[in-house]
């Protein structure tokens, strides 16, 4: 694994719990959502693709109507419509939607999660809840082979990460397309979140995602070539 060296302040990884209930508002309003809307999943959502990737894409939270409901990061609201797109066109994702949670979609090589696995009231997870979720983000984060790309969708994504990492955030500054090398050959690279206002607001475009995704798929190839040649 590819950071099993970290600091005291990092987390001990734990694996996914379909049935933790840490956080009691949360675990109050995924519970709602079941009753109020019959036939959603309404539970925490793990993570989606291969269990051992080169690139790592962390969200926030899931959506109320999105994840929430049907199971997957990013599905079934208008989030993952880019994320899916732009992973298929890099050749991260083996078709360009992801519809429910049972369809065909296979991740190449990638892997989905979130920084909090429960949908927030108002998408706004406490810091409290960032800090319970960071044992199982610490577990996708020590997933990633060496070598690998981990992308940041938005800043609470960002300074989870780093926190979950046990590395000071303010050596990291986050800003759309900035890359950051971590230990253990690991690169982190930021995006704006893929969310519905900064879509429609252009605060992200199109160009700008897929600039990012572009950027990953850069990494992992001279990385590869140099392992190819011995480095």
């Amino acid at each position: 694994m590819a950071l099993e060296k970290r600091t005291t302040t990092a987390p001990v990884a734990r694996a996914f719990c379909s049935t933790c209930t840490q956080c009691d508002r949360l675990a109050q309003y995924v519970a709602g959502s079941r009753e109020k809307y019959p036939g959603y999943r309404g539970l925490p959502v793990p993570a989606f693709g291969v269990s051992a990737p080169h690139l790592l894409v962390v969200g926030l939270a899931p959506g109320l109507h999105g994840a929430n409901a049907t199971g997957r990061p990013f599905t079934g609201d208008h989030a993952g419509l880019l994320l899916y797109q732009t992973l298929h066109h890099y050749g991260f994702a083996s078709g360009p939607q992801s519809l429910r949670a049972d369809d065909e979609l296979r991740l190449l090589d990638a892997r989905i999660t979130n920084a909090v696995r429960c949908a927030p009231p108002q998408n706004k997870p406490l810091p409290a809840e960032i800090r319970a979720c960071a044992a199982f983000l610490a577990d996708d984060l020590l997933a990633v082979k060496e070598g690998g790309v981990i992308i940041a969708l938005g800043r609470v994504a960002h300074e989870s990460i780093l926190n979950t990492l046990g590395l000071a955030t303010r050596a990291y500054g986050f800003a759309h397309g900035a890359t950051h090398t971590l230990p253990h050959r690991l690169t982190l690279i930021d995006s704006y979140h893929c969310s519905r206002y900064n879509t429609q607001t252009r605060r992200l475009t199109v160009e700008m995602f897929q600039t990012v995704f572009a950027k990953a798929r850069e990494v992992l190839q001279t990385h590869q070539l140099a392992v190819r040649q011995g480095d």
